[in-house]
């Protein structure tokens, strides 16, 4: 059984509490916020240990992992508090603010041999994992094209800031939303070369930009296009995309549907000439506990089992995540 610990008890810490407390591998045996009202009230209803001081938290209840879900200014602290003691380590999207600070972490975390997980979490959607087997198996021939984007409405008029809008404190869209689309395209064609032409555009926000426009450039040659808005007011929620184009056909994915346009038929892979469609649910299969999204779960699940077998993560590691970060300063610069 593994012990658990979580450090944040926001929207996202809630839930990812409430996930890991349904794992039947999973013991919580603490839970810490710097707000004594959250905790206050959680306490009333559950029988958990909860602190406002998560160093003592760590020392009383020993965990084996700790998840963290504080704002991203807070990461590289607790992260490095957590990597010292030996403690693996699942903290939520994005990495750090800062690239030197990831570095470190990266560095930390390898020498100490600890597992260590990033929620980029749309690496675990069936659709975007679908994609990755069909292009390890030149499905598209060699890709010529990448596209992603991704709209939603988080900002929407002029208004009071949230740490997700400060520019010190969550990042903006660059670090928010721009974040996980750019993790996706990295795992599906690596880190380009260099950007160009990006513009970080100011729509309600003073501090932050809410929408981030970018050609990324590949040393394969590959030509990338960037678009992400988070105060798109025609969407529902967050919707992230990924257009692929390749010498034998085309890939559209999103959180609903994979869609594959093939120029001849592969029988190898089971697809006709032209369009062939998934649905969501013909590529997921079921979880022991469903809150948000079924990839929720799933990437826990993934982490848990890293702790418990011993093994390092070969998906959203912090080495894969400070390429995220990477690619983040390089649409900075490029935008100064």
């Amino acid at each position: 059984m593994v012990r658990a610990g979580i450090i944040g008890l926001g929207k996202m810490g809630i839930s990812h509490l409430a996930i890991l407390n349904a794992h039947p591998g999973v013991k919580v045996v603490g839970a810490c916020d710097t707000s004594t009202f959250v905790t206050g009230c959680m306490e009333k209803v559950s029988d958990l240990a909860f602190y406002s001081d998560y160093k003592k938290m760590l020392k009383e209840c020993e965990p084996d992992c700790v998840m963290v879900v504080t704002p991203t200014s807070s990461h590289a602290k607790i992260l490095e508090d957590c990597l010292e003691q030996g403690t693996h380590v699942f903290v939520e999207k994005p990495f750090c603010l800062s690239r030197t600070e990831g570095e470190s972490l990266v560095a930390l975390a390898e020498k100490k041999n600890v597992v260590n997980q990033v929620g980029y979490h749309n690496k675990f959607i069936g659709t975007f994992s679908k994609v990755k087997e069909l292009l390890d198996k030149k499905a598209l021939g060699d890709l010529y094209a990448i596209h992603g984007e991704a709209y939603g409405p988080v900002v929407l008029r002029a208004k009071g800031s949230t740490w997700r809008s400060q520019k010190n404190e969550g990042g903006g869209c660059l670090h928010d939303y721009t974040s996980h689309v750019v993790d996706l395209m990295n795992y599906y064609v690596g880190m380009p070369a260099k950007v160009g032409g990006t513009i970080l555009k100011k729509v309600f926000s003073n501090d932050v930009e809410d929408a981030v426009y970018s050609s990324l450039f590949y040393k394969s040659g590959i030509a990338g296009q960037l678009s992400v808005n988070w105060s798109e007011s025609s969407y529902r929620k967050m919707s992230t995309t990924i257009t692929l184009q390749g010498t034998k056909g085309k890939i559209v994915a999103d959180r609903q549907e994979l869609r594959i346009f093939l120029n001849e038929k592969n029988a190898g892979l089971g697809l006709e000439a032209g369009w062939t469609i998934y649905n969501i649910t013909e590529l997921t299969p079921p979880v022991w506990f469903y809150l948000r999204g079924e990839e929720y779960s799933f990437q826990i699940d993934y982490f848990v089992n890293c702790v418990s077998g011993g093994k390092k993560p070969g998906i959203n590691s912090f080495r894969s995540a400070l390429d995220t970060d990477q690619v983040i300063d390089m649409l900075t610069q490029d935008a100064n």
